[in-house]
């Protein structure tokens, strides 16, 4: 991996547990925000949950009350974690001066600070180190990048990484709460009329289909999620050249992306190398026939949904070139592409 230089440390505040935290989203990606802090049994002093309207919230049988956002909601934060579409649609641009003035450290699902020089851009597992010079703005990656970076930055780092090819068939759940709810619906209405006429939040039907157009189409014919992938997994392997070509599909499954995964790595190594490299990975689990999960010998979305590590298997090598390796990858993209990820960065935090 190619290494960029290294960033001014920052005066990185030390907080004693237990902390008061705002989870601001009451989506998908929010209630699993707050599902994973009771799991994780993360040492909370008061939790808030914010949102654009005042509102109850069910998780697991737990009612949360639900406060609009307001600059005061953040008097006394520590962490603040942005989920959810309200993440991506502004709201952590919105407030997270107020946040970052009031003493919270901002943790954010959205895309509005990924790509600022000025704020990391951090999965844990992978490179921790850029935690040190934040100033008060973490940013969380794109689920995609997320779930194909879990295997592919250990290969990067050890063998070094020349190319990636990727496509991906990803969950309607990464589209929000609204979005599966419309699988729902569109699934009923096709088996009760043999269509569906109505998109509803998808530009076409999802119902038994696939849409490799359901994000905005930019430069070059590239959607706005695969450019997100290409600029979020340079930062992360600080490497700014590295070549990716990614192909991104929204595929009619509730939850957990699966990705088809192409390397050129730098070195020629065995197959038996790559499994034990990823096979020791953090947060990674290779599934295959002399590791079986579930009696499973395929990761599959439905072993993912619900699981906190990245899946792996149909690993191969390219016949074609011997440095080319071949990788399917399955990963709940609610918890390590989104809610777990800011999680575990607020962990590092205060530990």
């Amino acid at each position: 991996m190619n290494k960029t230089k290294t960033k001014p440390k920052s005066a990185i505040k030390k907080f004693t547990p237990p902390v008061t935290v705002a989870v601001v989203g009451a989506g998908a990606v929010g209630q699993e925000m707050i599902r994973i802090l009771q799991q994780r049994e993360f040492p909370i002093k008061e939790l808030r949950v914010l949102a654009r309207s005042s509102r109850s919230l069910d998780v697991d049988g737990i009612t949360y009350e639900v406060r609009e956002t307001v600059p005061e909601s953040f008097d006394n934060v520590q962490i603040a974690l942005f989920a959810g579409t309200e993440g991506e649609k502004g709201a952590a641009a919105i407030f997270s001066k107020e946040a970052v003035a009031r003493g919270a450290v901002l943790i954010d699902n959205g895309s509005d600070f990924r790509m600022d020089p000025k704020v990391p851009l951090v999965i844990p597992e992978i490179n921790p180190e850029d935690l040190v010079w934040h100033s008060g703005i973490i940013s969380n990656p794109n689920c995609t990048a997320s779930v194909m970076l879990m295997p592919v930055a250990p290969l990067a780092k050890k063998y070094g990484l020349k190319k990636i090819i990727l496509s991906t068939y990803q969950a309607v759940s990464g589209a929000g709460a609204k979005a599966l709810a419309e699988l729902r619906s569109q699934t009923e209405t096709f088996l009760e009329k043999g269509e569906v006429k109505d998109p509803g939040c998808f530009p076409d039907p999802i119902a038994f289909n696939v849409l490799s157009h359901n994000w905005k189409i930019e430069d070059a014919g590239y959607s706005n999620e695969e450019l997100k992938v290409i600029a979020e997994t340079r930062k992360i392997l600080h490497n700014p050249k590295l070549a990716i070509a990614p192909t991104t599909v929204r595929v009619p499954v509730f939850n957990a992306h699966s990705e088809s995964i192409y390397l050129e790595l730098k070195k020629n190594v065995s197959l038996k190398e790559i499994i034990k490299t990823l096979s020791k990975a953090p947060g990674v689990i290779v599934v295959d026939e002399s590791c079986p999960l579930n009696n499973k010998v395929c990761p599959m979305p439905v072993e993912a949904s619900g699981r906190d590590e990245v899946l792996v298997g149909r690993i191969r090598k390219d016949p074609a070139n011997p440095k080319g390796v071949l990788l399917w990858a399955c990963g709940d993209n609610l918890r390590k592409g989104a809610a777990l990820n800011a999680v575990q960065i607020a962990e590092c935090l205060i530990r």
